[in-house]
C-alpha cells in the first residue's frame, strides 16, 4: 500500500460551493475503482472554526493498494482534468504504510486531521511500527476513528498520521503540524479492507 496526498490552496475569496459540487458530482466515480483502498475528499475553509484553517484548500487523501493503481490514477484524464482546473500539484506519497485501520463505518466520515513530523536520526523503526500500530488501533476503538493510517516516506523521513471520523474528535494533537479538514465524501470500494 501506498499513501499519497496533493493539496490546492485556494484564493481566500474561493467559491468552496465549486468544490462542494466537484466532490458531489464526482466523488462517486471512484467509489468501485479496485486499485484504490480509499480516497477522503477533504477540504478547509479559511476562518471555518472545525478545521481552524488559515486557507482554503481542497486536499484528498489517498491509499492505493499499490503503485500500478497510483501511477494509472496520475496518468488518467480525471487527473489531467483535476490539473487543467486547479494546477500542478505536488503530489506527496509515503510509500511504507505502517498501520492501517479503516472501520466499516469509514463512508461515513466527516471529519479529518493530517499530521506530518519528521523522525529524528537513528530512530528505532520497530519500535516505531509497533507503536503506530497501537496508536491507529486505539484511534479506532476508543476515539472513535473510521480510519486511522500511518506511513512514512523513508527519502524525507516525514511521516503521515491520517485519521478520520464520523464527528469531530474531543482533542486534536498538539506535536509537528495538523491539517484538519471536513471529508465531502469518501470511496471506499466494497472489496477493500
Amino acid at each position: 500500500m501506498i499513501a499519497m496526498q496533493y493539496s490546492f490552496t485556494l484564493p481566500s475569496d474561493y467559491d468552496m460551493g465549486i468544490i462542494d459540487r466537484r466532490v458531489q458530482e464526482k466523488g462517486k466515480l471512484l467509489d468501485s475503482h479496485e486499485p484504490l483502498d480509499f480516497k477522503a475528499y477533504g477540504v478547509a475553509r479559511r476562518g471555518d472554526p472545525l478545521t481552524r484553517s488559515a486557507e482554503n484548500l481542497y486536499a484528498p487523501f489517498y491509499v492505493w493498494k499499490d503503485t500500478a493503481g497510483m501511477a494509472d490514477f496520475l496518468c488518467s484524464a480525471g487527473f489531467a482534468g483535476l490539473v487543467a482546473s486547479f494546477g500542478w500539484p505536488i503530489v506527496r506519497n509515503w510509500p511504507l504504510v505502517l498501520a492501517h485501520e479503516v472501520a466499516p463505518g469509514a463512508r461515513e466520515a466527516t471529519f479529518s486531521t493530517r499530521q506530518v513530523t519528521q523522525l529524528q536520526p537513528f530512530t528505532a523503526l520497530a519500535d516505531l511500527r509497533d507503536r503506530e500500530l497501537r496508536d491507529a488501533q486505539a484511534a479506532v476503538q476508543k476515539l472513535g476513528a473510521v480510519i486511522a493510517i500511518t506511513a512514512l516516506e523513508p527519502a524525507s523521513w516525514s511521516l503521515v498520521r491520517y485519521r478520520a471520523y464520523g464527528a469531530k474528535p474531543p482533542l486534536l494533537p498538539v506535536e509537528g503540524h495538523v491539517q484538519a479538514y471536513e471529508v465531502l465524501h469518501v470511496s471506499h470500494p466494497p472489496t477493500g479492507r
